[in-house]
């Protein structure tokens, strides 16, 4: 049996929708969305991934593909059947790993600031990165997530936020975060996206300045009929930098 943390608030709600949040967060990082699909008559299911927020890291090495099988197990022992899976940056690789290697569970498939392969586009963010591990490996987790939030919300106003995300991320396992960050820096999966057959939407924040809209488009266009939203006004945390947008996109998707 999992041992993996969710929130499941609608149980009766069908479709089930599988919310995957981003490196360092945790499943309330949706929590703008879940009150949405709820009422839209979806079942949102918000995981924790391995290592983070109430989810346990066994250390036995954090993997994109073990991470998908384990949620993968979390779908089949809920009994969801077919599920639209919406993952955000580490989350969408995640789904995308899913996708592909549990195609019988998965119904639609939205990527959400997310690559399929990490590749900065200028110096600027190759400079990003290289603080990001170098503060990690360095000074600890908390120096990073300093680094990270400054980025994700550089706004004087976003203070409350940046607080938030701090908080969570001091609650993540410091080995799981390190090998999780090494698993998406390895992760490539340009040359499998042909296989991803089911609906799929890349939804990106025009002012994303972590994965880039052209990064992004990239991920869409290797997806056979994949279709890229773009978020004006939003940055990578595009599901709360621009909620009812992010809503309104994602639910005109999952209805289709």
């Amino acid at each position: 049996m999992t041992d993996l943390h969710f929130l499941d608030p609608n149980p009766s709600g069908k479709p089930a929708v599988l919310l995957l949040h981003g490196l360092g967060a945790d499943a309330n990082s949706w929590t703008l969305q879940i009150p949405a699909l709820s009422q839209a008559g979806f079942r949102p299911l918000a995981a924790d991934a391995p290592g983070f927020g109430g989810s346990p890291y066994d250390g036995h090495g954090w993997s994109v593909r073990r991470v998908a099988a384990q949620m993968a197990s979390l779908l089949e022992e809920l009994g969801t059947g077919l599920v639209d899976v919406v993952g955000l940056s580490m989350g969408g690789v995640i789904a995308q790993q899913l996708a592909l290697d549990f195609p019988q569970l998965t119904r639609k498939l939205v990527l959400v600031s997310t690559f399929c392969v990490l590749q900065p586009e200028d110096l600027s963010g190759w400079a990003y990165f290289i603080r990001r591990a170098l503060a990690v490996l360095t000074l600890g987790m908390q120096a990073q997530a300093q680094v990270v939030a400054r980025r994700l919300f550089p706004d004087p106003k976003d203070e409350p936020l940046r607080s938030m995300y701090l908080a969570v991320i001091s609650r993540a396992n410091p080995r799981a975060y390190r090998q999780a960050m090494l698993a998406l820096g390895l992760f490539n999966s340009r040359k499998r996206l042909g296989l991803i057959k089911v609906p799929t939407l890349v939804i990106t924040g025009t002012k994303d300045n972590t994965v880039s809209p052209a990064r992004q488009k990239l991920l869409a266009e290797g997806i056979p009929g994949a279709c890229q939203v773009l978020i004006p006004q939003a940055g990578h945390a595009v599901s709360i930098d621009q909620p009812e947008k992010f809503n309104q996109a994602l639910l005109d998707f999952l209805r289709e």
